[in-house]
This record gives structure tokens, sequence and C-alpha cells, in this order.
């Protein structure tokens, strides 16, 4: 109790700062017109089929593992290039790069993107649900990187980026490639791993 008592004390300004971006996002994306929990309207924790209709609809799926490298990077990238700004701040950075991307993701524009050019044909964006816990994902990250040594951040993300791509057949390098610059022969081969309908 101490502890949570000491860390209420030191850090309740970045948590509520924290917590008022998630309900703002939240926010917007209501009045973007996404969906709270997804099509269905079902609340789930847990999603892992990535070319199934809940996928990033739910609390959690196999791309959380992309964000959570997000918040590992942002802290690498913002330790490199304003290393002076308090630690506090360069979360919240963090925090307000990955909304704006959570914003932008789930735009016409980018949906559009990931219909045409990724493996992800039947996507509708993300719940307003899945997109805030990306957000939560990625500032896990981020706590991870600034805890944890140099060599643990980098063997961390290569063993989330090995592991999606063998599970999966895709994760954020490739999730990059494809939306940048797409490769069909890439293309053809993660939907080796789509099942049969």
């Amino acid at each position: 109790m101490q502890k949570i008592n000491y860390f209420w004390a030191k850090h309740k300004w970045d948590v509520l700062v924290f917590l008022a971006i998630i309900a703002l996002t939240a926010g917007i994306e209501l009045w973007m017109g996404r969906s709270p929990l997804g099509p269905d309207g079902k609340f789930g924790w847990w999603d892992g089929n990535i070319w199934g209709s809940e996928n990033s609809q739910r609390v959690a799926d196999a791309y959380s593992f992309s964000h959570i490298i997000h918040g590992i990077l942002f802290y690498a990238f913002l330790w490199w290039v304003a290393r002076r700004v308090p630690r506090n701040y360069r979360f919240l950075i963090a925090v307000l790069l990955e909304v704006g991307w959570e914003i932008l993701e789930n735009s016409p524009l980018i949906i559009n993107r990931y219909r045409e050019a990724t493996i992800a044909q039947g996507y509708v964006g993300d719940s307003v649900l899945n997109s805030c816990c990306d957000v939560v994902m990625m500032a896990l990250g981020f706590l991870f990187a600034y805890r944890a040594k140099i060599w643990m951040s980098v063997l961390a993300i290569i063993a989330m980026e090995v592991g999606c791509l063998i599970w999966v057949r895709d994760n954020l390098t490739l999730n990059v490639i494809m939306l940048i610059k797409p490769i069909q022969a890439l293309k053809v081969w993660q939907s080796v791993g789509q099942p049969l309908l």
C-alpha cells in the first residue's frame, strides 16, 4: 500500500493526463463514427485470428505486440532526441504520437490502404475499445523500455517480431513495408496463412 501511495503522490498528474488523453481519443473516434466494441457490439478480451471479423475489435489481438514495440521504439527515439526532457513528458509525447497514429489508422484513408495493400482485405478499422487499448499497449512498451536494459528491449522486439512472423505471418516490420511499398510476393506469402473458408 505504501508503494502505491508513493507512486500516486509522484505520478498522479501523469496518470490523470494519460487517462484524459485516452478519454479524448475515445471521444474523437466515436465522433469519427468508430464502433465502441466492433460491428457485433460484444466485449472481448482477446482475438488471435487476424483474418476474422473480430480482429482489431477486442482488448488485445496479435497486433497488440506491434503497439508494445511502438512504445519501446518511442522510448528509444525520445531518449535519443530529447533526453533532457523529463521522462514523464517524454512518456506523454509518446502517448500523443500513438494517439495520432490511432486516429489516422482509423480514418478512411488508412483503412482503405490496408484493404488495398495488405492481407487485411476485410479490415473495417479498430473498435474504440481496441484503439484505446493499443495506446495502453504502447504505454506498457514505453515503461518496459524505461525499466529494462537496452539488450532486453532489443531482444523483446526481436522475439515479438519473429514470434508474430511465425504465428500470423505479419508483424510491425511487414506492416510498415506493405503500407508504404506493397510487395505482391510478400502479400501472397502472407495470405497462405489465411484459413480456408
